[in-house]
């Protein structure tokens, strides 16, 4: 069995926490960025990286690439809308745009906070 582990009601094994006021907060995640895509947004896989060097910040996946109207010369991160476990957000980089999914623990504006520092 894992150290800390604690095995529950019907059987199940659960993590207890070792600092007592420890129970109300959700265990570390550690970040893991997932390539299922050959093709990305210039200059995304570089920032998505740090991104997920951050506490709090798990499982990143880049998703569809489309195309839009608009034109960003720069790369922009935006936090667009939750989803379960985290948020999705939108890469835009000139009319390209993508979506990537986070999966994190943090709040909207905790993740707007360490897109601007990780940018």
């Amino acid at each position: 069995m894992f150290a800390g582990a604690v095995v529950g009601k019907k059987g199940r094994r659960s993590l207890k926490s070792e600092a007592e006021g420890d129970a109300q907060k959700p265990p570390l995640l550690t970040g893991r960025l997932v390539w299922n895509h050959s093709t990305h947004v210039p200059g995304l896989i570089k920032i998505l990286e740090r991104l997920i060097k951050l506490d709090g910040v798990g499982t990143i996946t880049p998703a569809v690439i489309s195309h839009g109207r608009s034109n960003s010369p720069q790369l922009r991160l935006k936090v667009s809308v939750p989803i379960l476990g985290g948020f999705k957000l939108i890469a835009l980089k000139g009319k390209t745009t993508q979506d990537v999914f986070v999966i994190t623990h943090l709040t909207k504006p905790e993740l707007e906070t360490a897109i601007q520092n990780v940018i």
